[in-house]
């Protein structure tokens, strides 16, 4: 059974890559310039240039072959009428979010809220929903204390396009616009949510109602399944076998009394992002090992069966097309392990490259995949450390514990605290340029260094070259000072490589002096 990939998240474009260079000579290709007493180590400034880190390490390749583009399937409505949809939905959070730039206000607490509420006559509990389906569906976006429409809301009226993205954003973080009740299991909750998309398959291609207890059947099954695959991965495992504990257990008893609860959770939250219509069955019969329940439990729990409404109907299809596009692509690498899919990856543009980090996400369960991809990250090749991040941008927030985790380990940390403040909302362009106010001057010079050796091993001289002008430092000097001191352990091997492909002779020859002082462990 296909389940959907939720997430997606931006990519860099990809770089060619040839030959590395040789010691102490520029590329033979590259003309010198002449040495100038203006042209010294100690007054050549850098030009800093906002670039994102991995781009320059990736190499640019012609787009795959075209492959036309499935028909939807009968009876789904034209994407205008699917636009139309999605703007009656998320029609609230719109109006909150024009009220939010025109009066520059934050009207998700507080006095704000009471403000808005007055403002616009909505009941004081709808403005905390609305705003936050504004924020999920990009019609803001959060700067600090301050919040900027977002590009969907200025396209709002005119464009198609705009409006099903920004309500497929707010699908996919429906267990965050509708919050799971409590008490209850963290655990629990965080498997039904990863069930969710089964569900969603299976009422897909039913093509009409489901019945409640059907649905709690294929649910507590599904979340079975995703205990086995986490057993499997798991290196808890042999100890848990040893001590007598089954991998891939059912839920037990008191899970059971749990599931019915979060089932019916689970619907409301997709029926009120408009997702799906939830119907009465007053004959329904409970699921299987069951009581009938009484009046009270009734009131608890809406038995009775859901359809998917036409925009969930598409939701569903687009994701499940995706995943079939990517696992049939020419490039597929469902099968890989996470670092031979992330090098395959690397010579993808990056709309290819999401739908094979989606296809490969969906072929395994959330936990898994998130270990592999830091498993990965962990190793010596920095190319693959800055394309891992970039795949766990498309898990999205179920990664953000272990990325968090992460963040403790020198090696992983730059990436780790890039990836947590775009996750909460920071513009990449404002990360651009050292991440100021994210990353440390340690960290970030830290990251230059394991950038470089990634453009070092995998791209072209004249990448390295262009590197040097996103440092964060403002002269050669105080860059290679602050290189020395970071401690990367390829510091040697990027300085010398700096040395051959830079064509200013009095510069290269500095970094060569650089890196023959760390080499040797002198000042």
């Amino acid at each position: 059974m296909l389940i959907a990939a939720w997430k997606s998240a931006p990519l860099q474009e990809a770089d060619p890559a040839i030959p590395g260079p040789r010691f102490g000579f520029a590329p033979p290709t590259v003309k010198t310039a002449p040495v100038t007493p203006s042209r010294t180590p100690r007054d050549n400034p850098l030009r800093l240039v906002p670039t994102r880190p991995i781009a320059a390490a990736r190499r640019t390749v012609t787009a795959r072959r075209a492959r036309p583009s499935p028909p939807p399937p009968a009876g789904l409505p034209p994407r205008e009428q699917l636009a139309r949809h999605a703007r009656a939905a998320l029609a609230d959070a719109v109006v909150l979010a024009r009220w939010a730039e025109r009066n520059e206000a934050l009207p998700g607490s507080g006095a704000e809220r009471e403000r808005a509420a007055a403002a616009l006559r909505m009941p004081v509990e709808h403005v905390r929903t609305h705003w936050d389906r504004a924020r999920l569906a990009g019609l803001i976006e959060l700067h600090g204390d301050t919040a900027r429409p977002g590009w969907r809301l200025r396209a709002w009226e005119r464009d198609d396009s705009a409006v099903l993205r920004g309500w497929m954003a707010l699908f996919d973080a429906w267990s965050l616009a509708y919050p799971a009740p409590t008490p209850t299991d963290p655990a629990l909750v965080a498997e039904v949510v990863e069930a969710a998309p089964q569900l969603l398959s299976v009422m897909h291609l039913t093509a009409g109602p489901v019945t409640f207890p059907a649905l709690h059947d294929l649910l507590a099954q599904r979340v079975t399944e995703l205990r086995a695959e986490r057993d499997a991965v798991d290196e808890a495992s042999a100890q848990e076998a040893a001590s007598g504990t089954a991998p891939g257990t059912a839920p037990d008893q008191s899970e059971q009394v749990l599931l019915p609860g979060l089932l019916d959770w689970a619907l409301d939250g997709f029926a009120a992002v408009g997702a799906l219509t939830r119907c009465a069955d007053m004959g329904a019969a409970p699921p299987a090992g069951q009581e009938a329940p009484d009046a009270a439990a009734t009131t608890a729990v809406r038995q009775g069966s859901a359809v998917l409404t036409p925009l969930g109907n598409w939701a569903v299809w687009t994701k499940l097309e995706q995943i079939c596009v990517a696992a049939q692509s020419p490039a597929g690498n469902i099968e890989q392990a996470a670092q031979d899919m992330l090098r395959g990856c690397a010579r993808l543009t990056p709309g290819p490259a999401r739908d094979e980090y989606r296809a490969w996400i969906a072929a395994r369960s959330g936990g898994s995949a998130v270990t592999e991809l830091l498993a990965a990250a962990r190793g010596e090749d920095a190319l693959i450390r800055g394309l891992a991040f970039e795949a766990l941008r498309v898990v999205g927030a179920p990664a953000e514990p272990a990325v968090r985790e992460a963040a403790a380990e020198p090696a992983l940390r730059p990436y780790a605290l890039l990836w947590l403040a775009e996750l909460d909302g920071a513009d990449p362009e404002d990360l651009a340029g050292g991440a100021p106010g994210v990353l440390s001057r340690q960290e970030a010079t830290w990251l230059w260094v394991d950038t470089a050796a990634a453009v070092t091993d995998h791209g072209e001289q004249r990448l390295l070259v262009d590197h040097l002008e996103t440092a964060v430092q403002g002269t050669v000097p105080k860059l290679l000072e602050e290189v020395r001191a970071v401690g990367h352990p390829r510091t040697v091997q990027v300085l010398v490589a700096l040395a051959a492909a830079h064509p200013d002779p009095a510069l290269a020859k500095a970094v060569r002096r650089a890196a023959f002082q760390v080499h040797t462990g002198g000042v």
